[in-house]
């Protein structure tokens, strides 16, 4: 027999065209996923949630209760130039505390108790007085996600500065002729009366990445446990004769143990859901532990962490038993091509064109990023998205489960098994 030299297969083109079709279509959709959901997240920002908190206490004024912190909250909240971006939510100081602590809240703006007394007396500023300037204070929230903190600040500091002006022409039409008396100083301060600060509204350790450290941690528990189901898998298939393991130079083959579809399933997430112990603490040893990310809760974070890794595995060992060699595209797309950019940590969901946000709504990331946010900001409170993550971390375990051990127990009914059985002449098979 002649031998037929092994680089001939390069000019099968089947193999040039099923390897381009699979590995074009997987570039474009991750460049779709990735730069689309945040080429432009500015123009696609729809009703961020923004606090707006009067604690203006007036100032009576030539006889007459004036409340300038009204006025301004209210032009601000029906002012038509923030168009449907920002969703003001009017609320006292308390509950702003209490939403922007639960990642509710971007950033809020501040009107002063002492805001219209500050600014009603640079109308009666004496000659030799320095005018003191009211303020207006916009608060940021990085631990929300830091584009959605600075879209957030961009646009109230825009609202506040532009509150300021309208104030100082209202100021400047009330003073008239008596402006001619006033000092330079006032005059210019009388025109665009309010200073605005920026200060940390729900100030964060110095080890928590900018508000960062949830997603990356929540990342890494995706990655560890998407890679370790094709560990987990190629390993299971070796130790039951199916594949072989090369070391190397060598190759390891055992005796073929015959399995079902649903069997070899079953050992292969429990074998996952063993090893999650592990790869849970380990995770959160080399984060906390090593490299002093700041955490605290750290037995409910070791939990979390041990859950999410498992559910994340069990999830791709499903996609991999049902789909064979394609399941691993999809495990890449589903757990990392489509989460990114979906889960709300690096873009804010509001910024994200509407069919990220519907992938957003079952995206695995997502559900998990918020329950780590929880336990890292938030103080582990069950409505800043750690309910919500441990509830959909169960809903997909059951989905994996019943989806794959579903398919898997069709394939076997209908005797699609990954070996034929060969009967024994003179018997009938027996199903594998």
């Amino acid at each position: 027999m002649t031998a037929v030299p092994p680089f001939r297969v390069l000019r099968a083109k089947p193999l040039w065209m099923a390897n381009g079709l699979i590995t074009g279509v997987l570039a474009l959709l991750f460049a779709v996923f990735y730069v689309g959901a945040n080429i432009d997240p500015a123009d696609h920002l729809t009703k961020l949630p923004v606090g707006l908190v009067d604690a203006d206490k007036g100032a009576t004024v030539g006889g007459k209760q004036v409340d300038l912190g009204a006025r301004i909250t209210e032009s601000i909240k029906e002012s038509t130039a923030s168009g449907n971006r920002i969703d003001w939510k009017v609320m006292d100081e308390r509950e702003m505390k209490e939403e922007l602590g639960k990642g509710k809240l971007f950033g809020a703006l501040v009107v002063p108790a002492d805001f219209t007394s500050s600014a009603t007396a640079l109308t009666g500023t004496a000659p030799t007085a320095t005018p003191a300037r009211p303020t207006l204070t916009v608060l940021t929230n990085q631990s929300a996600g830091s584009v959605g903190s600075g879209l957030a600040r961009t646009a109230t500091t825009r609202a506040a500065e532009n509150a300021s002006l309208q104030l100082g022409k209202e100021l400047t039409a009330q003073t008239g002729a008596a402006q001619a008396r006033l000092p330079a100083a006032a005059r210019v301060l009388l025109a665009d009366p309010a200073a605005v600060t920026v200060e940390d509204g729900h100030p964060l350790g110095s080890h928590s990445g900018l508000g960062l450290t949830a997603f990356y941690y929540a990342l890494t528990l995706v990655v560890v446990g998407m890679l370790s189901a094709n560990v987990i898998s190629g390993q299971v298939d070796h130790a039951l004769g199916y594949t072989h393991n090369d070391m190397g130079p060598r190759r390891l083959h055992r005796p073929l143990i015959r399995a079902t579809r649903v069997q070899t399933l079953a050992i292969s997430g429990t074998l996952m859901a063993g090893l999650s112990l592990l790869m849970g603490t380990l995770v959160m040893a080399g984060a906390v532990g090593i490299m002093g990310m700041d955490a605290s809760h750290l037995p409910l974070l070791w939990l979390y962490s041990v859950c999410a890794v498992a559910v994340t595995g069990i999830g791709a060992l499903t996609l991999l038993a049902v789909f064979g060699t394609p399941g691993m595209l999809l495990v890449t797309l589903v757990f990392i091509g489509m989460a990114v950019p979906t889960s709300g940590a690096t873009t804010p969901l509001e910024a994200l064109p509407g069919f990220y946000r519907f992938l957003a709504e079952f995206e695995p990331l997502r559900q998990i990023t918020g329950g780590v946010r929880s336990i890292l900001y938030y103080d582990a409170q069950g409505d800043a998205g750690l309910t919500r993550g441990w509830v959909m971390m169960a809903a997909g375990l059951v989905a994996a489960a019943l989806f794959g051990f579903g398919v898997l127990g069709w394939y076997d009914r209908k005797g699609l098994h990954r070996i034929p059985v060969e009967p024994t002449p003179g018997k009938t098979a027996v199903p594998a």
